[in-house]
C-alpha cells in the first residue's frame, strides 16, 4: 500500500530532525550513523533498562559513536560520505548467569532498522509483543526466556535462518508461513502456549525443530522434513500413530515426543537409525510389542516408560547405555545380552519396574549402573543392589493374581 501524505511527510521529519541532532554531536564518529538508526537505538535505549547487577547499558552514552555501543555491530562506512548502518544487535550481557534487561520490547524501533541481520536479547524480564514486520535481511531471530506475548506476526523475514523464541509467553496458532521459509534451518518455539494443530505443510529444510511444552494438538504432519536431526515435541496433546510421519527421518540424531497422547505400535525403523543417541517416547499410548529392525546405537538412551507395551523386551537393546522399560505391560525373560551389558556397567542405567517380567537372570552390576526391577512376576535378583527411583515401585513383586499364567 502506498504512503499517505501525512506518512511521507512524518517521515521526513523524522529524518531531518535525526539529521540534526547528529550534527549537532561533538563526535564526528557519530555521524557516520544512519539517521534512522541513530534514532532507533535511542528508542530502544528508553524502552529497556538493565536488571539488578547487569550494567549492559552503561557504555550507551550517545554523545559517542552508536557503533561502539555493547551489543551494537554497524555495517562499514565505503566513503566519509557514506553513512552506516546496524546490522546486529545483541541485547543484555551474554555471559551465562547474567542478569538480563526489564522493560517493554520497542517494537517500532526494532521495525525501523532495515539493514539488521541478526537481533538477540538474553533471558530476562522484557515484555510486549513481536514486531510486526522487520528487516528482510535478518537471518538470526533469539529472544529466548523472556515475557513476549501475544501471537507470532504471520509473516516473517524470507532469509531468516534460525528462530528461537522459547520460554516466553508467545499463544495462538504457529503460522503455516514460518514452516515454508526456504533458509530455515532451526525453530525453537518450546515452553510458550501455542494451540492448534502443527501445520501440514513443513517445506523448509529443517534440521532442528522444537516445540515442546506448548499445547499443540492433532496429529505430527505426514510429511516431516528429512533434513530433521533434533524432534522435540514433548509435553503437548499430540495424539494418533507416528508410523507414517517417522519412518523416513534417517537422519535423526535427537527425537523427544514424550508427554503426549500418541497410541499405536512404535515404528522398528526407529531403533536402527544410525545416529539416533536419544529416544524419548515416555508417558504416551503406545502400545503392541516392540519389533526393533535393528541394534540401537552404541550409547543411546532410549525411554519408552509408562505406556502399554507388551510382548518380550528385545535383545537389540543390548548397545544403549540407558534403557528405561518402566510402566509397560513387557513379560518373559529379560534377553541374556540385555543382562550381560547392566552386569558389565555398559548399559549404566535399565529400568524395568512395573512390568510382568517372570526373569530377570542379572548376577550382580557394577555400583556406577543403576538397575531397578521391581513390581515384577518375579522378585528382584538378591545380588543386585537396587536402585529404584523414590516413586519407582510399588513394593518387590506382584501378588500372584496379577501374573496367573504367566511363563518365563
Amino acid at each position: 500500500m502506498a504512503a499517505t501524505p501525512r506518512h511521507q511527510a512524518s517521515g521526513a521529519v523524522l529524518l531531518l530532525l535525526a539529521t540534526l541532532l547528529q550534527l549537532l554531536l561533538p563526535s564526528p564518529a557519530a555521524a557516520t550513523l544512519h539517521p534512522v538508526d541513530y534514532l532507533a537505538l535511542q528508542s530502544i535505549r528508553r524502552a529497556l533498562s538493565d536488571l539488578p547487577g547487569s550494567n549492559f547499558f552503561a557504555s550507551w552514552d550517545f554523545t559517542g559513536d552508536p557503533c561502539a555501543f555493547a551489543g551494537v555491530s554497524c555495517s562499514s562506512s565505503s566513503s566519509p560520505t557514506t553513512t552506516s548502518r546496524v546490522v546486529s544487535l545483541s541485547l543484555g550481557d551474554p555471559r551465562a548467569g547474567a542478569p538480563g534487561l526489564t522493560g517493554a520490547l520497542p517494537s517500532a524501533a526494532l521495525s525501523r532498522l532495515s539493514a539488521l541481520n541478526s537481533l538477540s536479547l538474553v533471558p530476562g524480564r522484557v515484555s510486549g509483543a513481536l514486531p510486526p514486520s522487520m528487516s528482510s535481511s535478518l537471518r538470526f531471530l533469539a529472544l529466548p526466556g523472556n515475557l513476549i506475548s501475544g501471537p507470532l506476526p504471520s509473516t516473517l523475514p524470507p532469509n531468516l535462518r534460525t528462530v528461537d523464541l522459547s520460554k516466553n509467553s508467545l499463544s495462538g496458532t504457529i503460522p503455516p508461513g514460518i514452516l515454508q521459509i526456504r533458509s530455515l534451518r532451526t525453530l525453537i518455539l518450546s515452553h510458550n502456549s501455542f494451540s492448534g494443530s502443527i501445520p501440514p505443510s513443513i517445506t523448509s529444510p529443517l534440521i532442528h525443530l522444537d516445540l515442546r511444552g506448548n499445547r499443540l494438538s492433532g496429529g505430527l504432519p505426514p510429511l516431516l522434513p528429512g533434513s530433521l536431526a533434533y524432534l522435540s515435541l514433548a509435553g503437548n496433546k499430540l495424539s494418533g500413530r507416528v508410523g507414517p510421519a517417522l519412518q523416513r527421518l534417517t537422519r535423526l540424531a535427537f527425537l523427544d515426543l514424550g508427554g503426549n497422547w500418541f497410541s499405536g505400535e512404535i515404528p522398528g525403523e526407529l531403533f536402527s537409525f544410525r545416529g539416533i543417541m536419544y529416544l524419548q517416547l515416555r508417558k504416551n499410548g503406545f502400545s503392541g510389542e516392540l519389533r526393533p529392525a535393528g541394534k540401537v546405537p552404541a550409547g543411546a538412551t532410549v525411554d519408552l516408560s509408562h505406556n502399554a507395551l507388551s510382548g518380550r523386551v528385545p535383545p537389540e537393546l543390548a548397545a544403549a547405555a540407558a534403557v528405561y522399560l518402566n510402566g509397560n505391560r513387557f513379560v518373559g525373560a529379560l534377553p541374556r545380552e540385555v543382562a550381560a551389558a547392566a552386569e558389565e556397567g555398559r548399559m549404566r542405567v535399565l529400568f524395568l519396574q512395573d512390568n510382568f517380567l517372570t526373569g530377570i537372570g542379572l548376577r550382580g552390576v557394577p555400583s556406577r549402573a543403576a538397575v531397578c526391577a521391581h513390581w515384577n512376576c518375579v522378585a528382584p535378583p538378591a545380588g543386585v543392589v537396587a536402585a529404584c527411583p523414590a516413586k519407582g515401585g510399588r513394593g518387590r513383586r506382584r501378588p500372584p493374581a496379577q501374573c496367573g499364567g504367566r511363563r518365563g
